[in-house]
């Protein structure tokens, strides 16, 4: 690959890094006579038509950004069967690099350093460029100690085309946001998480969440929380700790913007600015040494001093002792330590006799633990850290504490604060058959928490369980609220029984054009019985009540019964016998007698009308 030229322009000069999906080199550029890095995607992608696609879309996108924090780029292309992006060269080192060489960085310097990467992600984000790669291994420190972002455009598109390509999975899982490890939608938010860590790892030159395989380590950015950086570094003033532990938040809305970023980290910079250690090589007054100075003797002829003092001859003189040794001294020294040891106990115990220095616990539920601990601590509490799962509270927010909000308490008291673990995926277990104490101790144990508990009749056990909601294998998170139905055992007495002893009244249901199996269940519902059922013909429903008796709402004892009349469809009438149209013998004659009252009746007649008859046939 080396001494080939790329689009007859860029010439290939050496092989300057490697990485999981692209190699770099250093190249000349061949027009504008300047040194270039070029990125080379391996041949696995040349396939992934997808992939290619996204890659050009999205290199090209972010060679708009021109920003001093982010490595420019300058163009991407094709020669033959390779697609490049073309660069501008640093020649430096990684930022991780530094970190290995150099262990946790200096407060200060690891805080410029977040802020030059803050800045850059705040102009990427602003031109609608999600870097998704964030580590230590892409950004590229400078002579002057300033850092620039590189490999812009390439994470981007892999991330919107899939998280994995053969089964591998691409990018860095150490640095992912828990949003990329679970799938789900990536945001700006997903940058300043991964920044947050690269500021962690530089702070404590280790890595929040590690583990022996990818998927452990993704599981651990959904599920844990990372040990607080002051643990390993007591160095680290909260301030710093909190912007750390903001931005490594699981909640994407907790975590600020990259703008937001700049500016708490320029709050941070400046006060290290002013308690930075001082210049070791300024001009300092030292203390007198314990030397004695140095006599000057002057000495004559024949090896005398100058001074007749000195010629005299010299008596041994008694040797003295030391001053540290002499019996003052010791009587001086227990006297000191007496007083200095009643001080030291006034100092211990003297909050005890001081009724001054009782403090109101502060209120800290839904903060995040590093805003809640300095809270604490700031209101002279000291601070103890559990964890519990909580679906309804996001992870790494302060559930409950204890004590409780607006307790008072002496300073220097222990505050227990309960932080969320958020709520884990879990198969709901079968507590049918349990006890109800076995059932509610086992959703504890489960980190379940218990909801209502409704009691229904059963020929089971009292107090046994029944059901529960959610249903036995749903999918439910630690933390969530289980229902409960548990048996209250077998039914009341019968309800002569009750009629005899406690004469209770009941008001009737209103039954009326309901069928007669529900008129049943309401009448029974109620500690009545059905009495006499008759039916009725009506143009109601066939089946449906159409009166009772007693009427709707009546009050009546339990155990009364009440009559039912049904509906039932009308018989159907007999055909009407149809009649010859002539008139009958006996009305042709009440006629006649009528109108002829005098004038006798003829039957001569008849056999002549046969007659006719007969001979009609």
């Amino acid at each position: 690959m080396i001494q080939r030229v790329l689009g007859g322009r860029y010439e290939l000069e050496e092989k300057i890094g490697s990485g999981g999906m692209a190699e770099v080199y250093k190249a000349h550029d061949r027009l504008l006579a300047r040194p270039v890095a070029i990125k080379i995607l391996h041949a696995e992608y040349r396939s992934d038509v997808e992939f290619i696609e996204r890659f050009h879309r999205e290199a090209k996108s972010a060679a708009r950004l021109s920003h001093p924090n982010i490595v420019s780029i300058y163009d991407v292309g094709v020669a033959g069967d390779d697609h490049f992006i073309v660069m501008e060269y640093v020649q430096s080192s990684t930022l991780k690099k530094k970190i290995q060489d150099e262990g946790p960085l200096d407060l200060l310097t690891a805080t410029q350093i977040a802020k030059d990467i803050a800045s850059g992600l705040t102009h990427a984000h602003a031109n609608n460029i999600v870097h998704c790669d964030i580590k230590p291994h892409n950004i590229l420190m400078t002579e002057d100690n300033h850092a620039k972002i590189t490999d812009f455009g390439i994470a981007r598109a892999v991330t919107e085309s899939t998280l994995t390509y053969g089964g591998n999975v691409i990018g860095s899982v150490h640095y992912f946001s828990p949003e990329q490890a679970r799938g789900g939608a990536i945001t700006p938010k997903s940058d300043v998480y991964s920044l947050g860590i690269v500021l962690y790892e530089m702070l404590t030159n280790k890595l929040p969440f590690t583990g022996d395989n990818p998927v452990a380590i993704a599981m651990k950015h959904i599920e844990e929380e990372p040990i607080s950086p002051s643990r390993y570094r007591p160095q680290i003033p909260p301030m710093l700790e909190a912007i750390v532990c903001r931005a490594m938040s699981k909640s994407p809305e907790i975590r600020p913007s990259s703008f937001e970023l700049v500016q708490e980290l320029s709050n941070v910079e400046a006060a290290l600015s002013v308690n930075h250690k001082s210049d070791p090589d300024a001009t300092k007054i030292l203390e007198r040494t314990g030397i004695p100075p140095r006599r000057v003797v002057r000495q004559g002829l024949g090896g005398q001093s100058g001074n007749p003092e000195d010629n005299k001859p010299k008596v041994p003189a008694v040797e003295s002792k030391p001053f540290y040794k002499s019996k003052i001294f010791m009587a001086m020294m227990f006297f000191v330590l007496v007083i200095g040891f009643g001080v030291g106990i006034f100092a211990a115990f003297g909050k005890v006799w001081n009724s001054e220095t009782v403090v109101s616990v502060p209120d800290v539920k839904g903060k995040q633990l590093a805003l809640a601990r300095q809270i604490l601590e700031d209101g002279h509490l000291r601070v103890n850290v559990a964890e519990t799962y909580d679906a309804n509270v996001p992870a790494g927010q302060v559930v409950s504490q204890d004590p409780d909000v607006g307790k008072t308490v002496k300073s220097d008291r222990l505050v227990t604060i309960y932080v969320s673990k958020g709520g884990e995926a879990i198969d709901m277990p079968d507590l049918a058959g349990l006890a109800k104490s076995a059932a509610i101790e086992r959703l504890q144990k489960l980190g379940l928490n218990l909801g209502s508990v409704y009691e229904k009749d059963s020929s089971s056990e009292p107090g046994t369980v029944l059901s529960h909601d959610p249903t036995t294998g749903t999918k439910i998170t630690r933390g969530q609220t289980i229902d409960l139905i548990v048996s209250r055992g077998e039914p009341e007495r019968k309800v002569e029984e009750v009629k005899r002893t406690t004469k209770q009244t009941v008001r009737v249901p209103n039954v009326e054009n309901a069928s007669l199996a529900v008129a049943e269940d309401g009448i029974a519902s109620r500690g009545l019985y059905v009495g006499s059922v008759t039916t009725q013909e009506s143009s109601q429903a066939e089946g449906t009540v159409i009166t009772q008796y007693p009427a709707p709402d009546a009050e009546v004892e339990t155990g009364s019964t009440v009559d039912l009349v049904i509906s039932r469809r009308p018989e159907p009438e007999p055909e009407p016998i149809r009649e010859p149209e002539h008139e009958s013998t006996s009305e042709t004659e009440s006629r006649q007698s009528e109108t002829f009252p005098d004038i006798p009746v003829q039957n001569d007649d008849a056999p002549s009308r046969e007659d006719d008859q007969s001979k009609g046939r």
